[in-house]
């Protein structure tokens, strides 16, 4: 049979006891030393018996080991306190945001017109005053932009009249020389129509006269007839 499971409570007999205590002790600093060597560790023990009587175990020296840890519980503690002032701090941060906010969305009912019951003659009036000149300050924005815009129209316009005054010159330059070249063709057709005319006039003159007009043909030449003479009959007187 297996060991029982022991309840674990305060051993009554004190025979018993100072045994399992002996038996647990050097248990104990058994564990402690192959955690300092097994595990490269810096193991401190200490083990006060019900008789006041000291057992303790250190891995380097013991000194080393209370320094060690009370310097870590020094920084622990001092960490917890910068995290705890920490804590605070950004809860102060964070009230005082929710309030400039709530603050925040107050005026702007009040510039909204809205929740104004509260408000005194004085505050009417310093609201007033703020509204003016935000009134101000957006008509003096709505100015600039409108004459920024004139400004940008004015120059697109006068881009344009520059280039309407070079297709002006281009064309009264086109019709310049369409002008030219209608008098050079207008006065060659004149001599043409001179030269007609004339050779008209010649020609009813002449038929006034009762002369018919010379006409000048071109024939092709004839051909000589391949047959031989006839030989000249022969004439006599017979008598």
């Amino acid at each position: 049979m297996g060991r029982g499971k022991i309840v674990i409570q305060r051993i009554d007999n004190s025979t018993s006891r100072q045994v399992t205590f002996s038996k647990r002790r050097n248990g104990l600093l058994k564990k402690a030393k192959e955690l300092a060597i097994l595990c490269d560790a810096e193991v401190g023990l200490m083990i006060f018996s019900s008789t006041g009587r000291l057992f303790d175990f250190a891995s380097t020296s013991m000194k080393s080991v209370m320094d060690r840890y009370s310097n870590m519980k020094d920084e622990q503690q001092q960490q917890s306190v910068n995290a705890n002032s920490e804590v605070k701090f950004w809860q102060g941060e964070a009230s005082s945001l929710r309030q400039q906010l709530q603050s925040l969305k107050d005026h702007h009912r009040q510039l909204m017109g809205q929740e104004l019951s509260s408000l005194s003659v004085k505050d009417l009036q310093i609201l007033e005053n703020k509204l003016e000149l935000s009134l101000r300050s957006i008509r003096t924005k709505k100015e600039q932009i409108f004459m920024d815009e004139i400004k940008e129209l004015n120059q697109k316009g006068n881009h344009i009249h520059q280039e309407n005054l070079e297709l002006y010159k281009k064309v009264k330059c086109l019709h310049e020389e369409n002008m030219e070249l209608h008098k050079v063709y207008g006065r060659r057709g004149l001599n043409g129509r001179a030269l007609i005319s004339s050779h008209v006039m010649n020609d009813a003159s002449t038929t006034e006269n009762g002369e018919a007009p010379v006409q000048h043909e071109l024939s092709p030449p004839k051909q000589q007839s391949q047959k031989p003479q006839a030989e000249a009959p022969e004439l006599g007187l017979q008598l």
